[in-house]
């Protein structure tokens, strides 16, 4: 297990740093992806979906806004509600993001081959699928 938490540090520390590149931090990058997978979504919903304190998540939409990464619209349907959604910018931010990953992982799995990523691949996801069972860890995608 210390092998697969070292791993994992390593990664998010990677990833960190060139989000940070980019003015953006994990949460940022969460919210990005959120809103990607999801569609525009209620600005108190948010944070329930990233799992983040309500106070951070709607800090970093806030900064989002101001970025132009996302905007912000009001919308009455059984109330007033402020609804979050993406903008160009905000979809071309998470690109970057995303080629960013393709490139941390290319640089630490350059000594694998193809089929060891696969069969590396393949391990860690019956291995988060069991801890995803037993415990509150999110399966992988």
């Amino acid at each position: 297990m210390h092998l697969l938490s070292t791993a994992g540090r390593a990664v998010e520390t990677l990833l960190a740093e060139r989000s940070s590149a980019r003015g953006l931090s994990p949460l940022h990058r969460s919210l990005l992806e959120t809103l990607t997978d999801l569609g525009p979504h209620a600005r108190t919903d948010l944070a329930a979906q990233v799992e983040a304190p309500e106070a951070d998540a709607l800090r970093v939409v806030d900064e989002l806004v101001a970025q132009e990464l996302a905007q912000v619209m009001v919308v009455h349907i059984g109330g007033r509600h402020q609804v979050v959604a993406l903008t160009p910018a905000g979809t071309a931010a998470l690109g970057a993001v995303q080629d960013d990953t393709a490139s941390v992982q290319d640089e630490l799995l350059a000594s694998l081959t193809r089929g060891e990523r696969t069969q590396l691949h393949y391990l860690l996801r019956r291995v988060c699928a069991t801890a995803a069972r037993g415990s509150r860890v999110r399966a992988l995608p």
